[in-house]
């Protein structure tokens, strides 16, 4: 019986560890069809790298988490199996991400300038575009985690840019995200800080919602520094290339 449970539970982790490595396959199959497989195969390895950060740090934490899932053209993600105890917590596992995420991008940047290689180049723009875009200050955006720490009335904010962004390029992905956001605003509206609840969730110090503060506006602000530049530089590629 005892060989049985564990042969079940090993099938179990291994099916996990096949549906990652199955949809990563297909994403990068699927982007190959789009961008070629050498930016493919760059892109999904850079989505892998922002969900390992969340990953690391939900682990760090001691919450069960699953290994990422794929889905072309829409992302990844990691599954939680069970709720942060407190705003700093989901915080701090909102953060892991775009952390990690932008340092594989500086690590595509650096290498691009040394092997003077435009795919690198795109892919480090690729990246920084990506976490930038998670850094949106929105629920269920990685930003929307991270500022959750000072209120979650701050989501509010993020409304406007995701309506620009609609305006500006229209997609029917960030039609799904406002979608997935509404109840998180509904929330966000209901919000009592002073409800027992909500003082056991999000209570924490002057200093940790300082602290969190600085994080987001840095990597905010670097992301967007970065990902100004690379357009530039790419556009500066693209012309002298006519």
């Amino acid at each position: 019986m005892t060989k049985l449970l564990l042969l079940v539970f090993g099938g179990l982790k291994l099916g996990k560890v096949l549906t990652t490595g199955g949809t990563m396959l297909l994403s990068i199959v699927v982007y190959a069809f789009v961008y070629g497989w050498k930016f493919a195969l760059g892109f999904v390895i850079l989505l892998l790298a922002h969900e390992a950060g969340h990953y690391v740090a939900a682990r760090r934490r001691g919450l069960d988490v699953g290994l990422p899932t794929f889905i072309p053209f829409v992302g990844a993600w990691i599954e939680l199996k069970e709720t942060p105890l407190n705003a700093e917590t989901e915080a701090y596992v909102g953060l892991g991400g775009p952390f990690v995420g932008t340092l594989a991008s500086m690590a595509c940047y650096f290498a691009a300038r040394e092997q003077d290689s435009n795919l690198l180049l795109a892919l480090a723009y690729a990246g920084c575009f990506l976490n930038l875009f998670n850094l949106i200050p929105l629920s269920p955006f990685d930003g929307g985690r991270i500022t959750a720490v000072l209120s979650p009335r701050i989501w509010f904010a993020g409304v406007p840019v995701l309506v620009a962004l609609f305006l500006w390029h229209p997609s029917p992905i960030l039609i799904l995200v406002a979608l997935l956001a509404l109840p998180q605003l509904a929330k966000a509206w209901r919000y009592d800080p002073q409800a027992p609840e909500n003082v056991r969730y999000y209570g924490v110090t002057t200093e940790t919602k300082v602290t969190y503060g600085a994080y987001y506006l840095g990597l905010l602000a670097f992301l967007s520094l970065m990902t100004y530049n690379l357009h530039d530089m790419l556009a500066a590629v693209r012309h002298a290339a006519h």
